[in-house]
């Protein structure tokens, strides 16, 4: 069974049963001594891509935005064995263009990496996914607030909604974290880990 850790802002590892390790966003918090297969970049935005701060295996992959989303096209890939999809994450803040969410299946559970983002049009179409764990921004200033975070959170429909991301300058904020709703809503400290 896969673990996720959650480092804080929009920060996350993964490490399969096969001993596949991932990071998602790279830039806050603690834990990443354990040395990378892969890492996953949403966007170029200096609070998402802090390279340098994961170990890395031989032969890391770093996959990033401009790697995902090729000619307007979103990419689906395996890489080190793990199936990783490319979809939809834009704003105000965020072009269309310039930044991706990824669905990433962990062990038999279909994790969606929401990145920077507010409400997409390809959220519509993920209840039918099943995903198992969303992770959703909801700061409210580059992101979509609480309130459109519950909602994106009902749309998709995931067995679990993980709100991230929640306020500018800090890695956490739990009275933000409490008033995010959402189906099955799990609420990760910086340095907390869970089982998927």
């Amino acid at each position: 069974m896969a673990k996720l850790l959650y480092q804080g802002h929009g920060s996350l590892r993964a490490v399969t049963d096969a001993g596949v390790v991932l990071y998602v966003d790279p830039f806050a918090g603690e834990g990443y001594e354990l040395p990378a297969d892969l890492i996953l970049v949403t966007h170029q935005h200096g609070d998402h891509n802090q390279l340098q701060l994961a170990a890395k295996k031989p032969g890391c992959i770093v996959y990033q935005n401009s790697d995902a989303l090729r000619n307007g096209v979103y990419q689906t890939t395996e890489l080190c064995g793990v199936r990783v999809e490319a979809v939809q994450a834009y704003n105000r803040n965020h072009r269309k263009e310039e930044c991706v969410g990824f669905l990433v299946e962990l062990d038999g559970n279909l994790v969606y990496f929401a990145g920077d983002t507010s409400r997409t049009e390809q959220m519509e179409t993920f209840a039918a996914r099943k995903i198992d764990y969303a992770l959703l921004p909801c700061d409210g200033v580059y992101n979509m607030d609480l309130d459109e975070a519950s909602v994106c959170a009902e749309l998709i429909a995931a067995r679990h909604s993980i709100p991230i991301h929640m306020a500018p300058g800090k890695l956490f904020d739990r009275a933000r974290a409490e008033r995010f709703t959402g189906p099955g809503r799990v609420i990760l400290e910086p340095g907390e880990e869970i089982e998927l």
